[in-house]
């Protein structure tokens, strides 16, 4: 069975659900950012040092973090980097430890990026949560946006529980009640997600509606 494109989901999901359909015309079908240069392993520690910091600052840290690395950014690369190059790079002693768990579980096989393809997103998730300061909402973030499956419904993200909210004219939903909300929008959630945030950039003036 060929793989549906975002846009071919985002069309089918327009025509499911009217209120989806109003903010898919204001925001356009989905856009996304290139894969990450430096690949999954690359994407994953890429998003441990962007958790709980500005988007600024974030960059400055993994800017400095990935020079440190001549060539490809990969486990075994990392594990030979020391704490002082790490904690000098501006990483927190949370991310040094978090950075050097992932590659420690990538390069001893705990973490199996080389099959993400043959992985589940369940089973990718169970994989990445072993990790030190990757939780389930990261892992269903680089599930969405570095691997782009389809049908990841992030129930805890605030983005999308306010983004459906304001899309469907309610209060906004909790983990709990979002949960069964989505089954609507199967095998696509993750293009419903994303219009969820389109809906608060819209709501905030942030894109300019089509």
């Amino acid at each position: 069975m060929p793989r549906v494109s975002w846009r071919k989901a985002a069309e089918e999901l327009a025509a499911r659900d009217p209120k989806l359909r109003a903010v898919a015309l204001k925001a356009g079908p989905p856009r996304h950012r290139g894969p990450d240069p430096d690949g999954a392993f690359g994407a994953l520690v890429r998003a441990i040092i962007f958790q709980q910091l500005a988007g600024k600052a974030a960059s400055t840290i993994h800017g400095r973090m990935r020079a440190l690395v001549k060539g490809d950014l990969t486990p075994k690369a990392v594990l030979k980097l020391s704490e002082e190059q790490l904690r000098g790079a501006g990483l927190s002693n949370n991310k040094y430890l978090a950075v050097k768990d992932l590659a420690a579980k990538v390069a001893d096989g705990t973490v199996e990026l080389d099959r993400v393809s043959k992985l589940s997103d369940e089973e990718l998730i169970a994989e990445l949560i072993t990790v030190r300061g990757i939780g389930r909402w990261t892992a269903e973030m680089f599930l969405m946006f570095e691997l782009r499956r389809l049908d990841v419904w992030p129930v805890d993200d605030l983005g999308v529980q306010a983004g459906y909210g304001l899309m469907h004219g309610i209060e906004r939903p909790t983990a709990k009640q979002l949960a069964p909300l989505g089954d609507v929008y199967r095998p696509y959630r993750s293009v419903a997600a994303w219009y969820c945030y389109e809906a608060v950039h819209l709501s905030r003036g942030e894109i300019t509606p089509r």
